[in-house]
């Protein structure tokens, strides 16, 4: 049975808000030959705000003229109306409507039953839906009544509903010498108009502790109070994710960390509208590490020239094997070491670290490197060579200072 057969009709709307109304200004000099004729017409533009005219700048609020696109993340709302097209009063009207997604079918209203509807009266339902899919969507709205001869009837509407992706998103991850894990998101807006980006958080897994890098030193972000994104406009986001203790204790589990997190966004588009979006699980690669690292835990950024400063280093043996080491320090023309070359190590099982304490005398001044350690495997003779291990800035005593203004 065709819908026009039937004793009800619907419709469905669409509820999305308004745009403002702008005037386009055309005007001109009035020395030119239309003289003032345009600017008197701009200036009886309802749309234009007076003694605003040329700015493009509109005081009043335009409905949709055309399908407005519906993207991942934001909130489809829908207006669903049921009315007679005959003067027979029709009993036990009952509304159903579903959102078939690729992936479910969801119910969004499925009202009790209305006893009866007279000629002048509707059957009104509003429904808001969260959309978490990308792709075409099927809203199903299925109405049920009776006659007045009490012969049950039923009919079915379909819309289609396409969903588009509203952001592009790109990470990219930097593994630390120190363990620490670096997170560089790129966010572009590839929807029709410009967005505000309320909130972009990483919500970490629980093995690693997260510090936001986009903070200015003042307080708030680094890009203003408001972040703006035009159409295919990028804002970059930068996070620095630390293990917790419980996971550098474990070298093997350490290592084997591959989850970090997901990404939060928050954005508002035209006046206002809400919406949201939350990324997979961001993995990053494996990082290849070797059997033997070595690496700073404690170091000062600042040493004074000839006096002994000491920095701590963390020995990690990510082999299967115990090992055995023999430490060795060579003097540079930089640093010189004060400490005991050739001493043996205590025994390194295997997945577990060390925590070794250097003391030396830095003799040049300026941005110096830390070199010059090397550890030999008992076993395998193997020679571990570790340079660059870090840098110090070496600055003058305050006795240093005074001998060089003397001169």
């Amino acid at each position: 049975m065709e819908a026009e057969e039937h004793l009800l009709a619907l419709k469905v709307m669409r509820l999305t808000r308004p745009t403002l109304a702008s005037p386009l200004p055309v005007t001109c000099d009035s020395k030119d030959l239309p003289g003032n004729l345009l600017n008197n017409a701009l200036q009886q533009t309802p749309t234009a705000v007076p003694g605003s005219e040329t700015l493009a700048i509109g005081q009043f609020l335009l409905l949709p003229q055309n399908p407005v696109n519906i993207y991942l993340g934001e909130t489809f709302s829908s207006y669903i109306c049921v009315y007679s097209e005959t003067k027979q009063i029709v009993y036990n009207i009952t509304v159903k409507v579903d959102l078939q997604t690729s992936s479910q079918r969801l119910p969004l209203a499925n009202n009790p039953p209305t006893a009866q509807l007279s000629s002048d009266e509707t059957v009104n339902t509003v429904i808001h839906h969260e959309v978490k899919e990308i792709g075409p969507h099927i809203l199903v709205c299925e109405v049920s009544y009776q006659s007045s001869a009490g012969v049950p009837q039923s009919f079915r509407k379909f819309f289609k509903i396409q969903v588009l992706k509203p952001l592009d998103v790109k990470t990219k991850f930097y593994n630390a010498e120190n363990d620490d894990v670096y997170l560089e998101a790129q966010v572009q807006n590839i929807t029709s108009g410009p967005i505000c980006l309320e909130k972009v958080a990483l919500d970490a897994s629980h093995l690693f502790n997260v510090t936001c890098l986009n903070e200015a030193p003042s307080g708030g972000s680094v890009f203003g109070k408001v972040t703006l994104l035009h159409p295919q406009n990028i804002s970059q986001y930068l996070y620095c994710l630390t293990p917790n203790e419980k996971l550098i204790s474990d070298v093997k589990s350490l290592s084997g960390a591959t989850n970090i997190g997901k990404l939060d966004i928050v954005w508002r588009s035209n006046l206002g509208e809400k919406g949201r979006l939350q990324t997979s699980q961001l993995q990053r690669m494996s990082p290849d590490i070797g059997d033997i690292k070595l690496s700073i835990m404690e170091l000062p950024n600042f040493v004074v020239l000839e006096q002994l400063f000491t920095f701590k280093c963390k020995l990690v043996n990510n082999g299967e094997r115990t090992v055995d080491f023999v430490l060795y320090l060579e003097n540079t023309k930089n640093i010189a070491w004060c400490d005991i070359s050739g001493r043996k190590l205590e025994p390194l099982t295997p997945h577990s670290y060390k925590i070794l304490e250097f003391k030396c005398i830095p003799l040049v001044p300026g941005l110096r490197t830390l070199s010059g350690i090397k550890l030999v495997d008992t076993f395998l003779k193997r020679t571990y060579t570790f340079d660059e291990l870090g840098h110090v800035f070496v600055v003058l005593g305050e006795n240093k200072s005074e001998e060089k203004a003397n001169n």
